[in-house]
């Protein structure tokens, strides 16, 4: 039997580093946004979504206006309380010019794997959420850990969530969802951040044709891809009717039966499988690195 890919590890370790997270959270609650702030969260690929999905939640929740932007599109004439930053490596140049440039004008605080990195010379304040690192291109544990301590920190308990992580992990992969040839991820609200992330799982380990949209714009033309072995999978709460909608193309409809988060695990799994399905290698996908880093010479 071939080896297990060491992102596996990775993806199986992720209940304990949520309940972490949660933990940590508590630690680190006078650098985080507070309530009413008016906060940008930059990000890049994966982190720009994890930025999505807690801006939605927080702004969502009424703690304050919440943007989230890829570093590179941030708008720089405009104005915040406060600026958070998630960037794994720490060495994301788009994420260390935006924290340069705004050093002592607006306070910033980065989510990262390695404080000792450049991102801790530029950003204000840095959590280090080093026991959520990997050794992986395609980041898992370290994104759902850094949404897992963002949700903390605006109230929610990650209990239930980790529990639900360790149910998918047991559980087989179903067939339908091996066999399939195409994947449209849809969210609500905060889980539309998630849905962008699960696509771009299936994309950079699986080379898997997947698209994400906003539940409810489904309808509005991308149901259109949706047939015989395709899938479309809600991350939370789906749209009433949806279901028999999708029925009627001849596709897979999945709903969520566990926290959002908990089911984007089981895309990990799901896009590690067909990886090696493909014949790919999922712990060195191709044309990516762990870092981008630009060379601004």
């Amino acid at each position: 039997m071939a080896e297990q890919p060491f992102v596996m590890s990775e993806i199986l370790s992720q209940p304990d580093c949520w309940r972490r997270a949660a933990g940590l959270a508590a630690q680190v609650e006078e650098v985080m946004p507070g309530r009413n702030e008016r906060v940008a969260v930059v990000g890049c690929g994966t982190s720009w979504f994890v930025a999505q999905s807690y801006a939605a939640l927080r702004e969502g929740l009424g703690r304050g206006q919440t943007d989230a932007f890829a570093a590179s599109e941030f708008p720089r004439g405009r104005r915040y309380d406060r600026v958070v930053a998630i960037t794994r490596s720490g060495t994301t140049t788009e994420v260390l010019d935006v924290l340069g440039e705004l050093r002592g004008t607006i306070p910033t605080v980065a989510l990262t794997a390695d404080g000792d990195t450049p991102v801790g010379s530029v950003a204000d304040a840095v959590v280090a959420l080093d026991f959520a690192d990997e050794r992986s291109v395609v980041q898992t544990r370290f994104a759902t850990s850094a949404l897992a301590l963002l949700r903390a920190s605006v109230g929610a308990e990650l209990a239930a969530a980790a529990a639900d992580a360790e149910r998918v992990l047991a559980e087989p992969l179903p067939p339908e969802l091996l066999e399939a040839e195409q994947f449209t991820f849809l969210g609500r609200g905060w889980t539309c951040g998630l849905a962008a992330e699960a696509a771009l799982k299936m994309r950079e380990a699986a080379g898997v044709w997947t698209e994400a949209y906003p539940a409810m714009e489904y309808r509005h033309g991308p149901i259109s891809v949706t047939g015989p072995g395709r899938v479309a999978w809600v991350l939370g709460e789906s749209p009433a009717g949806l279901p028999d909608e999708i029925a009627a193309t001849g596709g897979v409809f999945r709903g969520s039966r566990w926290d959002p988060m908990a089911e984007l695990v089981l895309v990990q799994r799901l896009a590690v499988a067909l990886a090696r399905r493909r014949g790919l290698d999922p712990d060195h996908p191709r044309h990516l690195t762990r870092s981008v880093v630009l060379d601004h010479a």
